[in-house]
């Protein structure tokens, strides 16, 4: 028979939810195209639910060309119209707008440093940091690092990315394990870091 493995508190029953807390949230990834993925998603995310977002990843996936960078920066006017009327996402200008933005910044970032993981990580030291939490009501909703990492974004004209979004971003790319410490993710995390 089969335990039940103990889970964050945040996960719920939605077996979406849970196989992306299972095999993705906190994994640490330096590939540049799921980091970009996470940039778009969070960001779409802002003032709504993650499950919401994560409900449409697939829709978003097909609107936004597999989250390539590159495609997504030459979208035109008449792509913003076209991923407006798509009832797939979240049909809102300015958020759809700043993805096409960020993915611009996004590829400068990647010029100048070698890759946008290179630039990201540096706000963590080049290592996940790893918390011990406890409870739910423990996690921040930002941090230091995040300021540090949203303000620098800001200063480069990224948009829908504040702290609050990028500590989310460091989250689920593992740039910070808040796995709860009774979560059974919470070692494999740790050990994979």
């Amino acid at each position: 028979m089969d335990t039940i493995k103990k889970r964050c508190q945040w996960v719920g029953s939605d077996p979406l939810m849970i196989d992306y807390h299972d095999h993705e949230w906190g994994v640490p990834t330096l590939d540049d195209y799921k980091l970009f993925e996470f940039l778009v998603l969070e960001s779409a995310q802002a003032g709504l639910s993650w499950s919401i977002v994560l409900n449409k990843r697939e829709n978003y996936r097909k609107a936004f060309s597999d989250f390539n960078p590159e495609k997504v920066a030459r979208f035109s006017k008449s792509k913003v119209e076209s991923l407006l009327n798509n009832p797939g996402i979240i049909r809102n200008r300015l958020k759809i707008e700043a993805a096409i933005n960020n993915a611009k910044l996004f590829l400068k970032i990647q010029k100048e440093f070698g890759s946008f993981a290179s630039y990201s990580w540096q706000f963590v030291g080049g290592r996940p940091i790893i918390n011990e939490w406890k409870t739910l009501k423990n996690i921040p909703a930002k941090t230091c690092e995040s300021d540090a990492f949203s303000a620098d974004l800001k200063k480069r004209g990224f948009k829908f990315l504040g702290s609050t979004i990028i500590y989310a971003h460091m989250q689920a790319v593992g740039m910070v394990n808040d796995h709860m410490k009774d979560c059974f993710r919470y070692n494999e995390i740790k050990n994979c870091a």
